[in-house]
């Protein structure tokens, strides 16, 4: 059975443009390490058209190789920094937040 992908054009253009850059980032980060693909690969388990894929930013690519990617290439921390524990302890009481507003931005609606 195939794997059925969202068409990039539903993808927000935000998370375009962080995948597109999560792609030049694992790209680059592999030339700079003097990682071959075939290297890469075997070290992610994944083919070399996927790694293709991941290098272009691609949505069809699976979240989890890129995370796996930036672990393998040492630089997960800076790529997805940990998340504030108030945001996934069930406890925490919920909050929504809208970076850039400033309190004189509450009449934005």
């Amino acid at each position: 059975m195939t794997k059925r992908t969202r068409p990039a054009n539903t993808m927000p253009t935000l998370v375009n443009e962080r995948l597109r850059i999560w792609g030049q980032c694992v790209r680059k980060q592999r030339v700079q390490q003097n990682i071959t693909a075939r290297d890469l690969c075997a070290r992610l388990d994944i083919s070399r058209p996927t790694l293709q894929r991941m290098e272009r930013g691609a949505a069809s690519v699976n979240v989890g190789l890129f995370l796996a990617a930036f672990h393998v290439l040492g630089m997960l921390g800076m790529a997805a920094p940990e998340l504030e524990v108030a945001l996934w302890q069930m406890d925490s009481p919920a909050i929504r937040s809208r970076p850039g507003l400033r309190k004189s931005d509450d009449d934005y609606f």
